[in-house]
């Protein structure tokens, strides 16, 4: 028997304009999902339950108005929304209640939405995995054993349980496709500068952007395509009248030049070995994008000079927060360490840093600049067992972190958008990703083609959790 959550969320998009069923149906469906089923996966860190069925039934008095009138969604726990506790994963924060709604928040509001809660994220949004000292980890829902990723682990691991129809994210160095590819979601990271908001924790180098989770390619571009604009949204980015990323699936791909290559830029300066899996899946995205006639041949990148530049800016971006000194000796040890790190940097060293990622956002937009997509794999390593991120030892959990995700951060440094997607699945029947990766503005490529992938494909299966 088919469950509202079985849905797509273009599907309950359409039931609800039908009246076919209620914002109150659907948003109660999901509170009870969460509430049933939420305690062993950690998606959650905060359930606003009475507030969403309050804004459900205000909705179903009226005529459907906005792109996502009465769909349910929830906000990252890095977005404030008045009137709700608001953490950033972090001790420091556990009895903040902020008095103003963030954008990320305000536009889905805007557009019709409605926020469930928040979701689990890392201490301010600084890891590739979703572990904390304040809340449950978020845990992959395939086999909950292993992590769901980071630093949006908590929406990923929401959307995969069907516990909300898709997700609201933020990505500063792979937060958004990392736990998507963990957890075999669909998860875009837009150019840089196509949302016209990020995080509230922005970092040096412009690399944090907002963008969607979601389980299938369409329901990803019907959510980004409302951050990127909005309902009638102040900071539109796209001309009105302009195609939308959900017409770009429509139109279909036409024919493209992919380049691909398993090539990391961390590879120069760490022991980057790539799952077997995660390169049958490369192998098998080519093929499909082969046989479905685009000019598909290897791409030859050497980028240089990588994990300096980038580890100074993520650096710079946790001393940034000026955390004291009595704060640091409360922080998660990654964060206290990325801080103290960042504080020792001098002057000169950050922007030198700086002036290096702009060089290297030129030699991978020129690198890249004779195809229309790049393909790679989306994570070196599958799920990653939680308490495998070294506790103690924050110089090897960040190496931990660059050897399990390092086809994440070279992304944002460039400001390039990047969607990833699952092509196949692996022996225990997980799902595995790839990822596209387009030119500068290039996302509805990338969605076509990845939309095409998702076709030829087929529907992937769930995991236990979802008939439950």
């Amino acid at each position: 028997m088919t469950q509202l959550h079985d849905l797509t969320a273009l599907d309950q998009q359409a039931a609800l304009r039908a009246g076919e069923i209620s914002p109150v149906e659907l948003a109660s469906h999901y509170l009870t999902r969460i509430e049933r089923l939420d305690d062993g996966l950690g998606a959650f860190v905060e359930v606003t339950a009475e507030t969403a069925r309050q804004r459900a039934s205000v909705l179903a008095q009226s005529a459907p108005e906005g792109t996502l009138w009465g769909l349910p969604f929830a906000d990252k726990d890095l977005v404030p929304r008045a009137g709700v506790p608001t953490r950033f994963g972090s001790r420091l924060h556990e009895r903040f209640v902020p008095d103003v709604t963030g954008d990320q928040a305000a536009v889905l509001d805007e557009a019709g939405g409605i926020s469930l809660g928040k979701t689990n994220t890392p201490e301010f949004g600084l890891t590739g995995y979703t572990e904390t000292r304040i809340a449950p980890p978020a845990r992959d829902p395939w086999n909950t054993a292993n992590g769901a990723g980071g630093s949006s682990g908590g929406a990923a691991t929401a959307v995969a349980a069907g516990l909300l129809p898709f997700a609201p994210a933020s990505d500063g160095g792979g937060s958004i496709r990392i736990p998507a590819a963990t957890v075999g979601l669909v998860g875009i990271k837009p150019s840089r500068g196509r949302v016209p908001f990020a995080s509230a924790l922005d970092s040096p180098g412009g690399l944090p952007v907002a963008g969607p989770i979601a389980r299938t390619v369409a329901d990803a571009a019907l959510l980004l395509d409302v951050q990127v604009g909005g309902r009638d949204y102040a900071y539109a980015t796209r001309a009105p009248g302009a195609e939308s990323f959900l017409d770009a699936i429509g139109r279909g791909a036409a024919s493209a030049r992919i380049g691909v290559t398993c090539v990391s830029p961390w590879d120069e300066d760490d022991n980057i070995v790539l799952d077997a899996d995660a390169a049958r899946a490369v192998d098998v995205a080519a093929a499909l994008l082969t046989e479905s006639g685009h000019d598909v041949d290897a791409l030859d990148w050497r980028p240089r000079g990588y994990a300096r530049m980038f580890t100074t800016l993520w650096r710079t971006s946790a001393a940034r927060m000026a955390l004291t000194d009595e704060q640091l000796t409360r922080v998660e040890p990654i964060t206290a360490w990325l801080a103290r790190e960042g504080r020792a940097l001098t002057g000169a060293q950050v922007l030198d840093a700086l002036a290096a990622a702009t060089v290297f956002e030129r030699e991978t937009i020129t690198a890249f600049a004779p195809v229309d997509a790049v393909l790679t794999p989306a994570l070196a390593l599958p799920a990653r067992p939680i308490g495998w991120f070294h506790p103690t030892d924050p110089a090897e959990n960040f190496s931990q972190q660059v050897r399990y995700a390092p086809y994440s951060s070279f992304v944002n440094v460039a400001g390039l958008p990047a969607i990833v997607v699952p092509v196949t699945l692996d022996a225990s029947g997980h799902p595995v990703c790839v990822q596209l990766i387009g030119r500068p503005g290039g996302e509805a490529t990338i969605i076509a083609l990845a939309a095409a992938l998702e076709e030829r494909v087929g529907r992937m299966p769930r995991p236990a959790v979802w008939d439950q």
